[in-house]
């Protein structure tokens, strides 16, 4: 059973982890003392270096499992797991050293533990990488496999079998559903309704499920306090898949009022004040350092279309910004003048007669965005944010599009998670607000940065824009 194999491979972990650590800190040693020798007095005998890795060792194993490296990590990915393995190093690191602080040891070379502690960062994250590899083809040809019991027929049971079934290497066999209105013997991609859910408790006592899925219905969520007291009494593992996943998102944000759990709807992580302020400072200091830079190409706009006599130099166009407040963005002139409500009306599209020649020139190449950097200096907009939309646009979004009007929950952006991956101009409004939510949902500093990478890398040339 699965059971004994996860035993196994913890067990397996662990003595691995053992030797991969110990050989990466004599490794260390010797490139410090071998290789690399100090010059300095006062250098420590090899025994006393090799009589720490009887505390080193233990030491690190109990760090690892604090940050849950030997948890079972079937569906997690490697790069979580390897983050992991780099906190846990750091952290041993830093122990290390506070350690040799107390005892009063200031001839233990420093540099020693952060060669060791790179390199076992190195050693550790191979070998992992490559016992995953392994395990997931072991699973994907149908060993150490985890046989599960859904419960309950829903949407969230079907989302759920899809995913499964389109990731053998997680190594799930589910053996069928139990529901009370879906007749036995209906299939859905080749699962099959075996009965009632009261056939749980004939089904456990067998002892043969390492886990059961309840994935009850909303209107049956009554009956889940029931469910999960049988699915306890037995001992298998039983885990909960909500039949609300379009209202909560993939990582609540929960918080315990006096011992009362409460799951907020969507988990914003700027609404937090040191990551809104954080942004805020990388914001100006990223708007003053592109307007210096790009002051010698928005000057030459500005002769150029002055000169063209194409009307007013900088477009200035109502746009809805953060807590759906209005704000003017600028944008350098790409059109003709015309009627503010001709303007409004509708999008610009191919071959639009509306566009000058140099317009064409400033959409493709983005250029004609260049002032909105003084948007972001004013705190109107962000350099990296979902974009911002016309009022009259985002009136009829918000009715046709579910979540559309999450995206004002930040500031909106120069560039976005939509846009690097390919969604600007004239593309899909609604796999851009599923960027957008992806990325309100998850942003991090180094999201940003990515995004910021990715638009230099992927140019500023926009071939959806007209």
């Amino acid at each position: 059973m699965i059971k004994d194999n996860q035993r196994f491979f913890n067990r397996l972990h662990v003595v691995l982890d053992c030797i991969v650590t110990a050989f990466a800190y004599i490794c260390a040693w010797f490139g410090r003392m071998v290789i690399f020798p100090p010059v300095d007095q006062g250098v420590l005998p090899m025994k006393v270096y090799f009589f720490a890795l009887y505390f080193i060792v233990p030491g690190y194993l109990a760090v690892f499992a604090t940050v849950n490296l030997y948890k079972p990590k079937r569906t997690s990915s490697w790069f979580k797991e390897f983050v992991d393995v780099v906190k846990a190093n750091v952290v041993g690191a830093m122990i290390f050293l506070v350690v040799l602080y107390l005892v009063n040891q200031p001839n233990f070379s420093r540099s020693l533990i952060i060669f060791f502690a790179l390199g076992n960062i190195i050693l550790m994250s191979g070998y992992r990488l490559l016992v995953r590899k392994l395990l997931y083809y072991i699973r994907k040809i149908g060993y150490n496999s985890k046989l599960v019991v859904i419960v309950g027929y829903s949407r969230a049971c079907e989302q759920y079998i899809d995913r499964i079934l389109v990731n053998p290497q997680w190594g799930y066999v589910i053996r069928g559903i139990l529901d009370d209105e879906v007749p036995a013997g209906t299939y859905y991609k080749g699962i099959q309704v075996l009965g009632r859910i009261d056939n749980l408790e004939v089904i456990l006592p067998q002892n043969k499920l390492d886990e059961i899925a309840i994935a009850l219905p909303l209107k049956n969520y009554k009956r889940l306090e029931e469910i999960v007291g049988i699915c306890e009494k037995s001992g298998v593992h039983t885990k909960f898949i909500p039949d609300y996943n379009s209202v909560i998102p993939s990582k609540p944000y929960t918080e315990d009022l006096s011992g009362l759990p409460v799951i907020n709807i969507r988990r914003v992580p700027l609404t937090t004040a040191f990551n809104w302020h954080m942004k805020r400072l990388v914001d100006i200091f990223g708007s003053l350092v592109a307007i210096i830079l790009f002051s010698p190409v928005m000057l030459l706009s500005v002769i150029v279309i002055k000169a063209r006599g194409d009307g007013p130099v900088f477009f200035v166009q109502e746009r809805v910004g953060l807590h759906n407040k209005v704000f003017k963005m600028y944008k350098f002139r790409t059109m003709v003048e015309q009627k503010p409500e001709e303007e409004e009306k509708e999008w610009t599209t191919k071959n639009d007669p509306r566009v000058t020649g140099f317009g064409k020139f400033l959409r493709r190449t983005s250029l004609d965005e260049t002032p909105q950097f003084f948007n972001i200096l004013k705190g109107d907009m962000s350099l990296i944010g979902p974009r911002p939309e016309r009022p009259q646009f985002v009136e009829q979004f918000k009715e046709e599009i579910p979540r559309y009007m999450i995206k004002h929950q930040v500031r909106p952006g120069l560039t976005g998670w939509a846009q690097v991956n390919g969604y600007r101009g004239d593309t899909s409004i609604r796999k851009r607000v599923e960027y957008d939510i992806y990325y309100i949902e998850n942003w991090t500093m180094w999201l940003d940065a990515q995004i910021l990478l990715l638009t230099f890398l992927k140019g500023f040339i926009n071939k959806n824009a007209y």
